[in-house]
């Protein structure tokens, strides 16, 4: 089961994101999301679990539970959406630049 976990410690590793979940099972993956720019945590990441039955224990026994001073959220991780292409400037369109 692949969880998503949001308001981390801007301090949180992909380590301690794993250790916190190991205490339930086996963590196949753990990872802090962080932001390209700045290259600091984004204050949110991925959890997966190969047994839903330890995933389900450790998300209800996770959700609300206060990590360096921060209410943490555990849910389930929807499926990442296909982008059509990234919102930016198209040549494609039919208005000028200027």
């Amino acid at each position: 089961m692949n969880m998503y976990v949001s308001n981390l410690s801007f301090h949180t590793s992909d380590i301690e994101l794993k250790n916190l979940f190991s205490e339930f099972g086996e963590v196949t993956s753990a990872k802090v999301i962080m932001d390209k720019v700045s290259g600091r945590s984004r204050g949110f990441g991925f959890v997966e679990m190969p047994d839903d039955a330890a995933a389900k224990q450790a998300m209800q026994d996770l959700q609300g539970k206060e990590i360096e001073g921060r209410s943490l959220s555990v849910s389930v991780a929807k499926a990442k959406e296909e982008r059509s292409n990234g919102g930016g400037y198209s040549q494609n369109k039919s208005y000028s630049k200027w």
